[in-house]
C-alpha cells in the first residue's frame, strides 16, 4: 500500500526542521558519551532514540506523508 500525501507544504517543513532539532542534540549525547565527557549508559539509549526518531520525521516530511495523521488524528499544522 503506497503512502498518500496528507500533509501540505507547511506542515512539511515544520516536520523536517523539528526533526532535525531532536536528531541534532541527539548526535551531541553520542559524541559526548564517546568522548568520555558523560558517564553512564543513557546517553547511548536517549542520543539513539532521538537520532532514530529525528530521523523519522525527516523522512515523513520529505514524503509528505504523517503517521499520526494517518491513524486519523488531526494535527494542526
Amino acid at each position: 500500500m503506497p503512502l498518500t500525501c496528507n500533509i501540505d507544504q507547511r506542515g512539511r517543513t515544520m516536520r523536517i526542521v523539528i526533526g532535525a532539532m531532536i536528531e541534532g542534540p541527539g548526535w551531541l549525547l553520542l559524541v559526548l558519551k564517546f568522548l568520555g565527557k558523560i558517564e553512564g549508559d543513557w546517553p547511548w539509549f536517549v542520543g539513539a532514540a532521538a537520532i532514530l526518531g529525528g530521523m523519522f520525521m525527516i523522512v515523513e516530511g520529505a514524503l509528505g506523508w504523517c503517521a499520526v495523521r494517518a491513524m486519523g488524528f488531526k494535527t494542526p499544522i
